[in-house]
């Protein structure tokens, strides 16, 4: 085992990734905005400032050790017509879902080289595979994740580290509370809502995201790479 450098990691689907990885051995290091408290390891940084997530990387690196694992789980949205949604607006999802992952794997992988060994996690959407109303700018930013993914696996794959995604449908996360407002309607309300259209009838659980991040990040998925694992429900059969 070797460090893990989670991000988005106060609260959440963040905090179950943490919390699994530590149970399974892992140092974890737990990334959020500079401000904001998380269990554990701390490592604060803005992930779409390329020279905080640098920093970051580096402090972790010195304190704990080599990262191993990075789990791109830090997440901005908006909910809104298109019409209504600014410039502004539009690149902060983007930078914080799209770029603020690039700007990890970048800054991770010359130690997973050096390890010959590494594993690159990142949260993508079912929004960004199938799109969502009012959610323009996070479908493109999630739709964007995978396909970095698919070229992390491809360029770091002969130096031993692997690179995949997952997409969830609904997870049943304080985040809802955003939907529920938008939609003028109470959270529980929302949360059946969404239960209704997953064949399932019920809405994913953190813990079951961090399940499989855990076996992403375990010797058991060594040869999965390049990859989208999808725990939708059956909202998407593909």
């Amino acid at each position: 085992m070797s460090v893990a450098l989670v991000t988005g990691a106060a609260s959440a689907i963040g905090a179950a990734v943490a919390a699994r990885l530590e149970r399974d051995g892992w140092d974890v290091a737990r990334n959020e905005l500079p401000g904001v408290a998380a269990d554990g390891y701390c490592a604060s940084a803005d992930v779409a400032d390329p020279a905080q997530v640098k920093a970051m990387v580096d402090r972790v690196q010195a304190d704990l050790g080599p990262i191993g694992v990075l789990v791109n789980n830090a997440a901005a949205v908006t909910l809104g017509a298109i019409e209504e949604l600014s410039e502004d607006e539009f690149w902060r999802i983007v930078d914080v879902n799209l770029s603020g992952a690039f700007y990890c794997a970048q800054a991770c992988a010359p130690s997973m080289v050096a390890l010959g060994f590494g594993r690159i996690i990142s949260l993508s959407s079912e929004w960004g595979q199938i799109g969502w109303p009012n959610a323009t700018a996070y479908s493109a930013s999630k739709a964007g994740l995978i396909s970095l993914t698919k070229g992390l696996a491809r360029a770091l794959g002969p130096a031993g580290i692997t690179a995949n995604a997952i997409a969830p449908s609904v997870v049943d996360t304080p985040g809802l509370r955003i939907d529920a407002e938008h939609n003028g309607v109470s959270l529980a309300e929302m949360r059946r809502r969404y239960a209704a259209q997953i064949p399932l009838r019920r809405l994913g659980d953190p813990a079951e995201i961090a399940a499989l991040v855990a076996f992403l990040a375990s010797d058991a998925a060594g040869t999965l790479t390049g990859q989208i694992l999808c725990p939708n429900g059956g909202t998407t059969p593909t």
